[in-house]
């Protein structure tokens, strides 16, 4: 379908149940938790629903928009042709009643997988009987999932993770690891410039963890060169096909928009210079309600509408009449709270702008000693984190008083290498790796009261992987965290052991020293479980890499 060539591998997702919004209103603003584990109910299949096979799909004009309404809810079905997990509830909660969140029973659903490499244009995802959550007319009522709490006591334990997968290349190691906004699968990143999208495996749902092995990716999605930026639609949900794909940027590529229900090229974005050249967008991120998506350049935001393909979008520049923030736009982020975005750059510094308009807010003061390169406001969206690359701290802003900085949070970052970092929902924890492998932890419940600035250490720290942890990923409502291992290694091509001279920045190992660790892991941080007969407690089996 397009050159830059999609995989034909079939997968799908493990779905989860959501609300829709009605149909012919916009999509509702701001985070909710989904639906908690329940039994799985038989429905009637709404004749008028098209099936997920049955889409219509987007020929090679880009200028045909692709629809991004919200619809009814589907049957959950895996691309193979099998049903997937549901996760429904027995209770629908109004949004006039209180927020609490009650759960359900869980109970393991057993319907068949899909395998890699299925051909596509044999499979009817949708069935007769398949389990299906039914939209409840008239009133406004939204299905809430309850948030299992984060518990970091004690180190999380390894569940399980995918290895295998980045050995077939040479050299290739992960970039970085993103859940799905509804939670049922993972997208990786790495130097092969494969996006890979992994379901979250089935035996989680019914607490047989004893049984989890190796992790295989269901979709693979391959750009034609080094993949810059990736972000999932936030809108996401695997109820609805039309809703699942990804965005991502890659050198002297246009955005593309990939299909995360069967591994298409839905759409492109081309951004074009001044030149009339194509360019590439260096970080990319929608906007809240998924209506626009936001692309960063050397000085310069283009902002695309995502019903409008193509190369048509709106500029706005971060430089003008010599005032503003310069460098290449590295990274994107849109205050939860507020009509609100925020912009780092490679030249240190960190703007915000106005979504109506893109003007600029506030530029804050040059406090990194490297580019930015990643972005994350609080829940409540009066605190903005900022890290960059070779920089040894990720910064707390207080936006109330912008160019205050609460507290600062220290990690070892000696690359240039992107090393993420993320909050949990409940806004406590924030979770970053290490170029040293190690997963640290921090409390902000644990920061000054006053509002002084000071360094606040660790809550727990522990080493996740031999090699760099680049990538870490919050679960959006249960109690896992995704990481992801690797950077580019220069192996040294004597034997000798003078090595005094090799510094952290090149990471130039020997044959003998190869920390080489290539690894997407997945990570229990909660209760380890009920006490058994026995007395003991019973937790997660952890495999070992």
């Amino acid at each position: 379908m397009s050159d830059a060539g999609p995989s034909g591998e079939g997968g799908g997702f493990g779905g989860t149940g959501q609300e829709a919004d009605p149909d012919g209103e916009p999509p509702q603003e701001g985070p909710e938790y989904l639906p908690c584990i329940g039994d799985q109910e038989e429905a009637e299949k709404e004749e008028e629903e098209p099936s997920a096979a049955k889409q219509p799909r987007l020929d090679d004009d880009d200028e045909v928009g692709f629809r991004l309404h919200e619809t009814g809810l589907k049957t959950i079905s895996s691309v193979g042709g099998g049903q997937g997990v549901v996760l429904n509830t027995e209770k629908v909660l109004s949004r006039a009643e209180d927020h609490g969140m009650t759960a359900g029973e869980s109970e393991q659903g057993e319907e068949p997988w899909c395998q890699n490499g299925e051909n596509k244009e044999t499979i009817t995802p949708t069935e007769e009987g398949g389990d299906e959550v039914e939209k409840s007319g008239q009133d406004d009522v939204a299905s809430q999932r309850q948030y299992l709490g984060l518990d970091f006591s004690q180190n999380p334990q390894m569940l399980t993770g995918s290895w295998a997968e980045y050995t077939h290349s040479p050299e290739n190691y992960l970039k970085g690891c993103k859940w799905a906004p509804d939670g049922s699968c993972i997208l990786s990143n790495s130097a092969d410039n494969v996006l890979r999208v992994y379901n979250l495996p089935p035996e989680l749902y019914s607490g047989s963890w004893d049984l989890l092995s190796e992790m295989s990716p269901v979709l693979r999605m391959t750009e034609g060169d080094t993949i810059y930026d990736y972000c999932w639609f936030p809108k996401m949900s695997s109820l609805d096909p039309e809703t699942c794909f990804i965005a991502s940027s890659s050198r002297d590529n246009p955005v593309h928009i990939w299909d995360a229900f069967y591994g298409d090229l839905r759409a492109s974005f081309r951004p074009y210079n001044h030149l009339d050249e194509l360019t590439a967008a260096h970080s990319l991120c929608f906007s809240p309600d998924g209506s626009q998506l936001y692309c960063g350049f050397e000085k310069t935001v283009r902002v695309f509408y995502t019903e409008r393909p193509g190369r048509d979008c709106e500029e706005r520049p971060t430089v003008v009449k010599k005032q503003g923030q310069s460098g290449i736009i590295s990274c994107l982020a849109f205050s939860p709270s507020q009509s609100v975005y925020a912009c780092g750059s490679y030249s240190r510094t960190v703007g915000l702008y106005s979504c109506v308009d893109g003007s600029l807010l506030a530029l804050l003061p040059q406090r990194h000693h490297g580019g930015v390169t990643h972005l994350l406001f609080s829940h409540d969206g009066y605190h903005l984190y900022t890290g960059g690359r070779k920089d040894p701290e990720i910064l707390c802003w207080d936006l109330r008083e912008p160019g205050r900085v609460l507290f600062s949070l220290p990690r070892t970052v000696s690359t240039n290498q992107r090393i993420y970092f993320d909050l949990d929902p409940s806004g406590r924890y924030i979770v970053s790796g290490n170029t040293d492998g190690m997963m640290s932890v921090w409390d902000t419940l644990t920061a000054p009261p006053d509002g002084s600035e000071e360094i606040l250490q660790p809550y727990l720290q522990f080493q996740a992987h031999r090699d760099c942890t680049n990538g870490i990923s919050i679960h959006p409502f249960m109690p896992l965290v995704a990481s992801s291992s690797g950077q580019r290694q220069f192996p040294w091509p004597g034997d000798s052991d003078d090595s005094g001279s090799e510094s952290d920045e090149d990471r130039v190992m020997t044959s003998e020293g190869n920390r080489e660790d290539n690894a997407l892991a997945l990570w229990w941080a909660g209760p380890l479980g009920a006490t058994g007969e026995d007395g003991r407690q019973e937790g997660p089996t952890a495999l070992e890499n």
